[in-house]
């Protein structure tokens, strides 16, 4: 059965930690998913399909993937043997953790989020994850170091992962486009609010804005910049949509930076093809 997203996301803040042992298949097939949170799965069997960032990634057995915060997720489609481990980090942890170990290295995970482990290095890993697990379910009452030990057992597994990749990332340092595109991705990341427009990320990245379609395209395979930040904007509208059920959609267009409700209720109809209201009123948790 699929992973219902809304207690998920509570109980990640409730835990910081959020371990799910062999998932079979994924949850929520042709949805945009945009979470605040460092996600993180290894492929125990199968194979399987998704988009991140609008980038088309094939997962086989022992492959680990990791997607930053705010970047998108797009599960596509699975084989009937396909099962994964699923590992959720909280923003408040992930900022602890960069503080000690990332410095700015966690940057390179946005230029191919996916690292192919042998059975030795993915069982490593995995019982990392089984022990983030069992650490995870302690209340802070039954282990008043819960916090610092989850912390700790993170950057072991960080140190084992910036060692298995080690090759792949020197690779992945001299392709050009994929730096922009990367670039590019997190400066809508953290600049949609305030611009939509091509030409201003161009302008951020000193480019012209045919020389940024061009390489977003090249990347995506057919995308343009513009159509990337409208799938953007859609997918967070949809996440706030459905993570404050009390609000208004009229609120909604304002946190998403639109000075007018009605610019935002075009632009979702024209990105999605329905409304912001039908989408709110079709989404299981407003029934």
């Amino acid at each position: 059965m699929p992973v219902s997203k809304e207690p998920l996301l509570q109980s990640i803040e409730q835990t910081d930690i959020l371990v799910v042992r062999e998932m079979p298949r994924f949850f929520g097939y042709h949805e945009d998913f945009v979470f605040p949170h460092i996600i993180l799965t290894l492929i125990l069997s199968g194979s399987a399909r998704a988009m991140y960032d609008m980038r088309v990634i094939t997962h086989h057995k022992n492959d680990l993937t990791i997607i930053l915060p705010g970047h998108i997720m797009h599960p596509m489609d699975c084989s009937d043997d396909f099962t994964y481990a699923l590992l959720f980090i909280s923003p408040k942890m992930l900022n602890d953790l960069r503080f000690h170990t990332f410095s700015h290295d966690h940057e390179k995970f946005n230029y191919a989020p996916v690292c192919s482990l042998t059975d030795e290095q993915a069982a490593h890993l995995l019982t990392i994850i089984n022990q983030l697990d069992i650490i995870a379910n302690y209340t802070n009452k039954e282990l008043p170091h819960r916090y610092q030990t989850l912390l700790a057992q993170l950057a072991v597994g960080y140190e084992f992962l910036n060692y298995y990749r080690r090759d792949q990332d020197r690779k992945w340092a001299e392709n050009r486009h994929a730096d922009i595109f990367n670039r590019f991705c997190d400066l809508v990341v953290k600049h949609y609010r305030e611009s939509r427009e091509v030409k201003y990320y161009a302008g951020l990245l000193n480019l012209t804005p045919k020389h940024l379609s061009k390489v977003i395209s090249m990347v995506t395979n057919g995308l343009s910049p513009a159509g990337w930040i409208e799938q953007y904007v859609t997918a967070q509208a949809k996440r706030l949509i459905e993570a404050h059920a009390t609000q208004t959609l009229q609120e909604t267009a304002y946190m998403l930076g639109f000075s007018e409700p009605t610019s935002f209720y075009r632009y979702f109809k024209r990105v999605t093809g329905m409304t912001a209201k039908q989408y709110r009123d079709s989404n299981p948790y407003f029934i």
